[in-house]
């Protein structure tokens, strides 16, 4: 046949166009069909317009041939739609189609753009095997029931934006060359990615997921997008992802975030229930045991890179790199969790110049907001600088912050680990230049003494110091020329004898200095330190200096020890 219309033709019964060879262009506009139709073994040599057409029950196309376009936009069928063909050699419009059963285009290769835009199918849809080699339209479609698309190839990019799926929908084996979005979209089950191939990105922004538990096994070498999206239900997602941003998204239920390589930004989300983060050491396995290959994913780590304005109360993370994170302004962050290990980062190793001072800076975990302020400073070198895009916080801002993660290892029970973020605490109030200026100088001593209370090293370098300038003090003013020899006097009345036993004023010592720092001066001053340092008098004959040097030493080299004990006890407390 040439050119065929059959437009608002009106079929009583069941119709079958069996071998038939369309060489021109056919149109079936506004046809209606009271029965089925079916058209098998049939060729189109040119479009094949079906749109508004009206079904009342299923719609075959067994075998055909179609070497240009079809367009079935707005059309209506009662019941199935069957389109086994093997190619579609034009563009593909099933734009508002509405069938009432399944709807199945299994192994077909559309050649060009395939518009399914605003389907409604009442039962399952299949596309499993199917090849789109120009973009794939599901803008606002509509699954009741499952959706297949086990095994189909996306060349171009594949678009599910508002779509809505009732049920569960996999792609497993599939593969999306430009990436898949799924913006708005509402998913009312399970979303399966095993063996999936995906180049691109993967956006579920703003998408809805109602009764979905588990979404993943998902490898994606972009970027996984999944702000602003809702889980209403419990749900275990497992992805394998350069990126995965969590901005804004609501967990209405229960989490497991199961991740690998991923860099996760979590901020301004909102989690009613625990939700956890947790890297993986091994790929994921997927159910027939299988496990999928990582292409274009090299960096082994799970970073988490913000925090902000999310409420951590329910947030569990384990085993992943915190060196990244951005934690000002967190909500709850005294009731975070963290579980495994997760490095934060240290500061700059080796020694440094601070203008024209040569600095070590001690070991211990940071915040990297802590990098950013320091290396933002004048003459402040080996810190991490922050981002263009990334604002530097005041130590103001950063005690805070250093205070309620301190406060949650210590509710953990990791007392040790609590002690860094104690020390970045007080180093923030240390600088920070709005605290009235006797504090700041009471932490300068703090810190200067010991570390404020956390180096032992430091607290005990400065008692041996103080002990050995006292000694040197004590042989130099302290201790008397000689031990002053008591003398008793006598006195006869006449009722009895009256002793009185009378002690000389000890003399300061005289003679050069250098004569001074005799071996016996060294043992007598030594004897005074170390009672010193207990908290006890030495009961030896001192110079009036060297009772004032005594005094002092007696307040502070116990001060000293009891720093350094301090310190010890903040490293192995249980």
């Amino acid at each position: 046949m040439g050119r065929a219309a059959f437009d608002e033709a009106r079929f009583s019964g069941d119709v079958q166009f069996e071998q038939v060879d369309f060489t021109d262009e056919v149109s079936f506009g506004r046809a209606r069909f009271d029965g089925g139709v079916c058209f098998r073994a049939t060729r189109f040599g040119s479009d094949a317009r079906f749109g508004e057409m009206v079904v009342a029950e299923d719609i075959w196309f067994d075998g055909s041939d179609m070497h240009a376009g079809v367009w079935f936009r707005q059309a209506v069928l009662g019941g199935a739609l069957r389109f086994q063909v093997a190619e579609v050699g034009g563009r593909a419009v099933f734009d508002g189609l509405t069938a009432g059963g399944d709807a199945e285009f299994t192994g077909v290769e559309f050649r060009e753009v395939a518009g399914f835009t605003g389907v409604a199918v009442e039962g399952e849809a299949w596309f499993d095997g199917t090849v789109f080699h120009g973009e794939a339209r599901f803008a606002k479609a509509s699954i009741a029931q499952k959706a297949w698309f086990d095994g189909a190839v996306f060349r171009q990019a594949a678009d599910f934006a508002g779509a809505t799926m009732g049920q569960d929908v996999s792609f497993s084996d599939a593969r999306f060359e430009r990436g898949a979005g799924f913006r708005e979209a509402n998913i009312g089950g399970d979303a399966e990615f095993h063996r999936t191939g995906i180049e691109g990105d993967v956006v579920f922004r703003k998408a809805t997921f109602l009764r979905t538990a588990r979404l993943g096994p998902l490898v994606c070498a972009g970027l996984l997008d999944l702000s602003e999206a809702v889980f209403h239900s419990a749900v275990t997602i497992e992805a394998a992802a350069k990126d995965l941003r969590c901005r804004r998204t609501r967990w209405g239920s229960t989490a497991a975030l199961r991740l690998r390589h991923a860099a996760v930004d979590f901020g301004d989300a909102v989690l009613e229930f625990p939700v956890s983060v947790a890297g993986r050491s091994r790929p994921f396995v997927s159910d027939d045991g299988t496990q999928p290959d990582e292409p274009g994913l090299t960096d082994p780590r799970v970073r988490v890179t913000s925090l902000r304005g999310t409420d951590a109360a329910h947030l569990v993370l384990a085993d992943v790199d915190l060196t990244d994170c951005l934690f000002a302004e967190t909500v709850h962050l005294d009731q975070l969790r963290l579980e495994g290990r997760c490095p934060l980062p240290e500061v700059p190793a080796g020694m440094h110049r601070r203008r024209w001072l040569p600095v070590r800076w001690t070991r211990r975990r940071t915040l990297i907001e802590e990098h950013h302020w320091r290396a933002a400073r004048q003459h402040t070198h080996g810190w991490t600088p922050a981002p263009a895009d990334t604002d530097i916080r005041e130590p103001a801002a950063l005690a805070p912050v250093y205070r309620q993660l301190r406060k949650a290892l210590e509710d953990g029970k990791n007392e040790p680990g609590a002690a860094d973020f104690y020390y970045g605490e007080m180093e923030m109030r240390r600088h920070d230049r709005e605290s009235p200026w006797g504090e700041r100088a009471l932490l300068l001593l703090y810190w200067a003494a010991s570390g404020y209370g956390l180096r032992a090293t430091r607290a005990l370098g400065w008692l041996l110091l103080a002990m050995t300038a006292t000694v040197l003090a004590m042989m130099v003013w302290g201790v008397p020329k000689d031990d002053p020899a008591p003398r008793s006097t006598g006195q006869v009345t006449g009722t009895g004898f009256t002793l009185t036993t009378d002690k000389a004023d000890p003399v300061n010592p005289e003679g050069p200095y250098r004569r001074r720092l005799s071996d016996e001066r060294f043992e007598k001053s030594l004897r005074v330190v170390i009672n010193s340092v207990v908290f006890r008098s030495s009961g030896q004959d001192l110079t009036t200096a060297g009772t004032y040097i005594e005094m002092t030493s007696r307040i502070l080299e116990p001060a000293l020890i009891g720093l350094t004990l301090l310190a010890v006890r903040g490293r192995v407390k249980r």
